[in-house]
């Protein structure tokens, strides 16, 4: 049991990936945070979201952030790869 607590672990801690772009700084909390569904562990596919409509102009976009989650993880081990969610998040200046 402990082997198997262990390696469960290691799994999820190892899968996390983060990919942020900082434009401005901004302590606000993001305007839009979504779910991206991805087939197939996503190979070939890509979102697209318009950062400067949700944020009303390019110029007040602050953040992008795209991660993929411990439990985004865990649900593509459970789908064998079938089913990767990533989470998406837009920050705008006020």
């Amino acid at each position: 049991m402990k082997t198997l607590t262990i390696a469960l672990a290691a799994l999820l801690m190892a899968g996390c990936a983060n990919q942020r772009f900082d434009l401005r700084a901004s302590d606000t909390p993001p305007a839009q945070t979504q779910t991206h569904s991805f087939w197939v562990s996503g190979v070939g596919q890509s979102k697209v979201e318009d950062a400067a409509k949700v944020c009303g102009q390019a110029s007040k976009v602050a953040r992008i952030e795209m991660q993929q989650t411990a439990g985004n993880v865990l649900v593509g081990a459970v789908t064998l790869g079938i089913y990767t969610p990533r989470e998406m998040r837009i920050t705008c200046v006020r």
